[in-house]
């Protein structure tokens, strides 16, 4: 007995299977352990039957049993090798092959960091692969154990979109947050470090927007052309799921530029607070040059000095110094209109 309790964790070891799903249409999924995953898919699954097989590429046999056991395309382990690109869905060899970065799950936090999901849908078969935890998956998974019902493998993927398109939502919200109170503060004369918040804000949605965005190619070549086991619900919940991610997306493009003005008037600020500082040092020189330039005229240490043996010679000296001081600040603050 102890034996047959180990084998499906030691075959869950062999060939990084992290969980697996068994659907019927009208029933909550059924989680399978690895011997079940293993007997599905050595007999004929019934017609309305479909798997949900989640898998980690970070095992060093995961790609290896997925070529051997699975009827997967080639397209699948060439997208495998390529890395992180841009998420997109498209139409390969009567499958449909999805590449989906996502963000990374980090127990329950939002994370900026981004991996890729690689996933390939058949009628009967969703095969899934990660190299880390990622965020829509998980929300995905317990979606599935809270007995949410899943006609088809494509319900799912458009279950996941959706899942990410409600995480972005998310993460646009709290970055709005923050850019009000930027903004706020900037409203206020309150600057302090805003500009490096604001630059590491935008950084991190433009990451998301590049590596997030749907390839509108791909996708409007699967709509035109779907593989003929879709089914026109499937077609429609897959479009709309797409549009709702565009919409998202949409938003996140539009936070950018909302962030990329509020760089623009705090520089701004930032240089009109320059030009009142150069200003100011401006009309203390202007103002000092005059007694700097007498001073330095009669300190030397010559003969003829004028007035030095005139008794009022101080004073005369005085009314100097202080007419072209007066001269040269109503100089200098007639400049400061420029300003």
């Amino acid at each position: 007995m102890g034996h047959h309790a180990l084998y499906p964790q030691q075959e869950h070891d062999l060939f990084g299977l992290l969980y697996a799903f068994s659907f019927r249409p009208g029933e909550s999924g059924r989680e399978l352990d690895s011997a079940q995953t293993l007997r599905k898919l050595s007999e004929p699954l019934d017609p309305d039957e479909f798997l949900w097989l989640h898998l980690n590429l970070a095992h060093a046999a995961c790609e290896r049993w997925l070529r051997s056991h699975l009827p997967l395309p080639q397209a699948f382990f060439e997208t495998l090798r390529e890395g992180s690109r841009s998420t997109r869905i498209e139409h390969v060899d009567s499958t449909l092959l999805a590449v989906v970065n996502d963000v990374v799950f980090n127990f329950g936090l939002v994370s900026s960091d981004v991996s890729t999901l690689w996933a390939c849908a058949s009628s009967q078969l969703l095969v899934s692969a990660r190299l880390q935890p990622l965020h829509s998956v998980d929300k995905l998974r317990s979606s599935v154990k809270q007995g949410e019902r899943f006609h088809s493998p494509i319900e799912l993927l458009v279950h996941l979109l959706r899942d990410q398109g409600d995480l972005l939502t998310q993460i646009v919200r709290e970055t709005t947050t923050s850019v009000d109170r930027i903004e706020d503060q900037l409203l206020s004369q309150r600057l302090s470090d805003n500009r490096a918040e604001l630059s590491s804000m935008r950084r991190v949605l433009v990451r998301l927007q590049r590596l997030l965005a749907l390839e509108p190619g791909a996708l409007l070549r699967l709509l035109n052309r779907p593989p003929e086991w879709l089914q026109e619900q499937d077609m429609r919940q897959l479009r709309a799921a797409t549009e709702e991610f565009t919409l998202v997306i949409s938003d996140l493009t539009a936070l950018g530029e909302r962030i990329k003005l509020l760089q623009e008037e705090i520089a701004a600020k930032l240089n009109e607070q320059t030009n009142r500082t150069l200003f100011t040092l401006t009309v203390v020189t202007v103002l000092a040059l005059p007694i700097n330039i007498i001073a330095g005229f009669f300190g030397m240490n010559v003969g003829g000095v004028p007035l030095s043996d005139d008794p009022n010679g101080f004073w005369l000296l005085v009314a100097l110094v202080a007419t072209f001081t007066f001269l040269a600040g109503r100089w200098a603050f007639s400049k400061r209109r420029e300003y």
